[in-house]
């Protein structure tokens, strides 16, 4: 294909690897446009209950199978580029991205651990997913020496360390299988192992390098801090580091083998690996400052650039480039979203009322308050204020006259309070945020969009595509080819938005204030020390399981 100036039209490729499947996007260069995409689903999904092999698995685990992601690469792609209808020759670079934290042990070559066929039923030889929440007491040892210390990285990830991340993950492999620790050579983000995969080059991209291996002002956490949480610990940076390149930048060239998996001609460009929420900032027009970006799906990440470095109580991080060059990028988030909408859809709504769509149709009509409810939205656990996983959900006002949709629009309403504590926290740090754009598969539901508008007080901007990470992906998959000088030019080219969608209504804002005070009542309460019912009952339900499981195992005795 030609331009209307003559010149060959050029297209990149960007891949977003989600939590259940992989997703491949064909772009044009020179305006974004969105050509082709194609969809892969995991073959083993969400490892949680056994492992493909029989073995059983703890409450809280969540691995994947590394090969599930070169799948996506051998079916994807190929599939995106033949509905795109382009020559594969005209495709001048690749981009991926990747939900974070997920991490996996390899070999020095990158040869997944769990690959080995001595150790595929060792549960630690798995990619950990970022949803793994089995590493909480890992997390909170962490956490409690870096404040004993007086560790100046804690500032920075809002004062915890959370159980998703690499440290909490890495220690608990040391502590629980010592071999497949020391097996290691690398612990490596799923991101990073995928481009490594793509241009046969190990790198580190600085946003996960920052946000989730605790990398500030060039250094990581001290040989002396590891050694003190386990003396066999003082290795784990060695592990972890890598070259490492800013996004947007070229980690190598595309591989006879990955050009076979892809379709794709060797030798293209193949860019830094990065997060799924924060390359989408570049797809959301949102890499300057005060624009904050909720990828809203099963989870949500909120990502924002700021023009100076301030610390933010209960923030994942901020880190200088981690979500495009030349600012400050911050990040939080929410451990459940859409996953809690589809709980109860799936599991509490009786038969008739069993979907979002007639849910948010009975929902819509309240008016704000009606139903006399309030919930936390914690059922898979807080990432953001509190980072810990071992929290849970509640709902609080329940009557003989509460109804399925009473309960749906609370859950609902409970998501919108806890991205407004996040903002909140944001702008009393000093990091404005002006108004939201707002990314993922929620954008379809008009209500909960409205919702968002009224609670946070501020104008709901819609991204333009369906497929933000991936555009965000193939956006700096370009950069990396030499299309576009920077990111900024390229999203500016590329990206699109579609403004104030939503607006605040004063009146229902108003009542939502009410709401909003009583939520923030409930989560210092039982999120901050005043009830820790939470906690106990998640020792007692874990400390059952673990006793049927090694009962169910034990051989059963014979009496004569």
């Amino acid at each position: 294909m030609e331009r209307v100036d003559g010149a060959a039209e050029s297209y990149v490729v960007g891949v977003d690897f989600g939590t259940l499947s992989g997703r491949a996007l064909v772009v044009r260069v020179s305006d974004g446009a969105e050509l082709g995409t194609a969809v892969h689903e995991y073959g083993d999904g969400v490892i949680s209950e056994t492992l493909p092999g029989g073995r059983s698995l703890p409450p809280d685990w969540a691995l994947q199978n590394p090969d599930d992601y070169r799948d996506v690469l051998r079916h994807a792609v190929p599939a995106a580029v033949s509905a795109a209808g382009v020559d594969p020759a005209a495709v001048v670079g690749i981009g991926i991205d990747f939900t974070a934290c997920t991490v996996l042990p390899t070999d020095a070559h990158g040869t997944p651990l769990c690959e080995d066929p001595d150790l595929r039923d060792r549960p630690h030889s798995w990619v950990k997913l970022w949803k793994h929440h089995a590493a909480q007491p890992h997390a909170d040892r962490i956490n409690a020496l870096a404040h004993e210390r007086a560790e100046p990285w804690i500032g920075r990830y809002g004062g915890k360390i959370s159980a998703e991340w690499q440290y909490a993950k890495g220690l608990q492999i040391l502590e629980e299988d010592p071999e497949i620790y020391h097996r290691a050579e690398r612990f490596i983000e799923a991101a990073d192992w995928i481009v490594w995969q793509l241009s046969g080059v190990e790198t580190r991209n600085v946003c996960t390098a920052g946000y989730k291996g605790i990398l500030q002002d060039g250094q990581y956490p001290s040989e002396s801090f590891l050694t003190a949480l386990n003396p066999d610990f003082g290795d784990f940076v060695a592990k972890l580091d890598g070259p490492l390149l800013p996004l947007g930048a070229r980690a190598g060239a595309l591989t006879a083998r990955a050009a076979a998996w892809t379709g794709l001609p060797e030798g293209i460009a193949v860019a830094v690996g990065n997060v799924d929420a924060h390359v989408t900032a570049a797809s959301a027009q949102a890499v300057e400052p005060g624009r904050l970006v909720a990828i809203m799906g099963t989870s949500t990440c909120h990502v924002v650039n700021g023009a100076e470095v301030a610390e933010v109580a209960g923030m994942c991080g901020v880190v200088d480039g981690g979500i495009s060059p030349g600012a400050w990028g911050y990040e939080a988030g929410q451990s459940g979203v859409g996953d809690i909408f589809g709980w109860y859809v799936e599991h509490g709504a009786p038969a008739g009322l069993d979907s979002h769509e007639r849910l948010t149709e009975l929902a819509a009509g309240q008016p704000v308050g009606a139903h006399g409810l309030i919930a936390l939205d914690w059922w898979n656990g807080n990432r953001s204020l509190l980072v810990n996983h071992d929290l849970s959900g509640m709902i609080v006002g329940m009557t003989l006259a509460t109804r399925p949709q009473d309960i749906y629009r609370a859950l609902l309403e409970s998501t919108a309070y806890g991205t407004r504590m996040i903002i909140d926290a944001f702008v009393e740090a000093g990091v404005p945020v002006n108004d939201l754009v707002i990314a993922g598969g929620l954008t379809n539901n008009k209500l909960l969009m409205q919702i968002y508008a009224d609670v946070t007080k501020r104008p709901l901007n819609i991204i333009a595509s369906a497929q933000g990470p991936a555009l965000g992906s193939a956006i700096h998959a370009a950069v990396a080819a030499g299309a576009y000088p920077s990111i900024h030019e390229a999203s500016q080219a590329m990206g699109r938005v579609h403004e104030a969608v939503y607006t605040p209504d004063p009146e229902r804002a108003r009542a939502y204030d009410a709401l909003y005070a009583e939520y923030r009542a409930l989560h210092d309460h039982f999120g901050r020390g005043g009830n820790d019912v939470m906690l106990r009952l998640r020792a007692i339900r874990n400390a059952a399981v673990e006793s049927a499981a090694a009962t169910h195992e034990a051989p059963l005795e014979v009496v004569a």
